[in-house]
């Protein structure tokens, strides 16, 4: 048990201080460690608990402790968290108090500006690895990008969307 719990710990430590832009920002590198590298999941297992992750209240990163719990159970699911959060906490800490002492400077603007294309080409690079772990083959992903198309152009209710892609995608897969 000793193992893995210290596993998951070095895995979302590292990944915990590379989350520019917000926990979706590391999806990909999550899904190449624990699905890939360490083959604690399958890809689908992972889609899972990613979906799960999203549908909770609470912040995105809280993957990590349902990969951690179904990895080596409660001290997995502490030891992925504490790494996902905690080495972000303590540089946040520090980071604000310059931050802060040092408002609106050149270097500030420059480097807010700088992250923005940064944190959107790892957003993209989740969807991607997100994607291609879909079990329904090119419906699936086209539900996927139709919903995402809605979520963008309206403000129509998810949970609609969950379920009308639900009865398209089993209305169309049992006919196919």
């Amino acid at each position: 048990m000793r193992g893995p719990v210290l596993g998951l710990f070095a895995v979302f430590a590292p990944l915990s201080l590379v989350t520019v832009g917000g926990g979706q920002t590391v999806i990909a590198a999550i899904q190449r460690q624990v699905v890939d590298q360490h083959h604690w999941m399958t890809a689908p297992q992972f889609l899972n608990a990613f979906a799960i992750s999203r549908m909770a209240p609470g912040p995105g990163s809280l993957l990590a402790t349902l990969i951690g719990w179904q990895v080596a159970g409660f001290w997995g699911a502490v030891a992925a968290t504490l790494g996902i959060f905690g080495p972000t906490a303590i540089l946040i800490y520090g980071v604000a108090v310059v931050w802060k002492r040092h408002q609106g400077a050149l270097w500030q603007r420059a480097l807010e500006g700088g992250l923005r294309p940064v944190a959107a080409g790892m957003i993209l690079a989740s969807v991607y690895v997100l994607l291609q772990s879909l079990d329904g083959g090119w419906l699936a992903q086209a539900i996927a990008f139709a919903s995402t198309a809605a979520l963008m152009a309206s403000r129509v209710n998810p949970l609609l969307l969950l379920v009308a892609g639900a009865g398209i995608f089993l209305g169309l897969h049992g006919n196919g």
